[in-house]
């Protein structure tokens, strides 16, 4: 029998014995040996269940947080109005710019229990 060693998207090689294993997989059911992330690892692209992604979210807020956007894309569409109506003043800009940096900075469980339902 022929066996490929060609890996799927969604599959990775064993850290110890090279086998193809799932991209998820924690441990290699061909050897057992416990698989470690790879250093400085950071998932900023993170979906929620309903679609919506953290890094968009936080790029939204920034550069364009003065007009709402990013509470448009977050389903909150009450407070993008409000950005709206008051982004003559400079204010909603500065919340914004705060509220990017909050969002990159957040978990992506705290995302997906925050935004993720709505």
């Amino acid at each position: 029998m022929n066996e490929t060693t060609t890996k799927g998207p969604d599959e990775k090689f064993c850290t110890e014995c090279g086998e193809i294993i799932r991209a998820k997989a924690e441990i290699c059911p061909k050897c057992g040996v416990r698989q470690t992330p790879p250093p400085f690892t950071v998932n900023l692209g993170a979906v929620a269940p309903n679609g919506r992604n953290r890094l968009a979210a936080a790029l939204f807020a920034i550069f364009l947080g003065s007009l709402g956007i990013h509470k448009f894309y977050l389903g909150m569409t009450g407070w993008g109005v409000v950005y709206l109506l008051l982004c003559w003043t400079g204010i909603p800009a500065i919340v914004g710019f705060i509220e990017g940096i909050f969002l990159l900075v957040m978990s992506d469980e705290e995302f997906i229990s925050k935004y993720g339902y709505t």
